[in-house]
């Protein structure tokens, strides 16, 4: 009999796992162009004359307990034109991992954001290539001055018995250096 209840709770733990990788794989097989239409505009006519890139630290995994054991966190990123009237231009989506090596790239052509919409990029929990140093890339444009957008990272994940949630706040790329 407590055979048969152990292979029940395993058959279980099982089937819940798989439904959970399937929801994932789903969700990562869709383009931003395809998940997010609503969001999306055409491209603008008139010429990109305002540039910039956010750097978000991410953490697809964080290690713990000096070293012996590892949380791994899934990952949204979440990228806001913080403009009422304006098109946001994404140029570049790229994920690196902690040698700053490139994972993935989440565009295969420049889109442009409606004024006030949103785009995610999700990193399921199970997929560690990004490791403790993870991060993304975004480079942005515009036809004029626009306000700044509005770049950050939701990771989620347990360890144990404990839940956790955190955000990263990009931070926009600048240059320092001599004047």
């Amino acid at each position: 009999m407590c055979h048969i209840r152990a292979a029940g709770f395993i058959l279980a733990i099982l089937t819940t796992l798989s439904i959970h990788t399937s929801t994932a794989r789903a969700q990562a097989a869709g383009s931003i162009e395809q998940n997010f239409a609503g969001s999306l505009t055409a491209m603008p006519a008139e010429n990109l004359t305002v540039s910039g890139a956010f750097y978000v630290p991410v953490y697809s995994s964080v290690s713990m307990s000096a070293g012996r054991l590892r949380g791994d966190f899934s990952v949204t990123l979440s990228i806001h034109n913080a403009s009422e009237t304006k098109s946001l231009v994404l140029k570049r989506i790229g994920y690196f991992d902690t040698s700053g090596k490139m994972v993935d790239s989440y565009l295969k052509a420049p889109v442009a954001l409606k004024p006030f919409a949103t785009i995610e990029v999700f990193i399921a929990a199970t997929d560690v290539r990004g490791g403790t140093g993870a991060n993304f890339v975004v480079d942005w444009a515009a036809t004029g001055e626009i306000a700044e957008p509005a770049v950050e990272a939701l990771m989620v994940g347990s360890v144990g018995p404990g839940h956790y949630a955190f955000i990263s706040q990009g931070r926009p790329i600048k240059v320092i250096g001599k004047n």
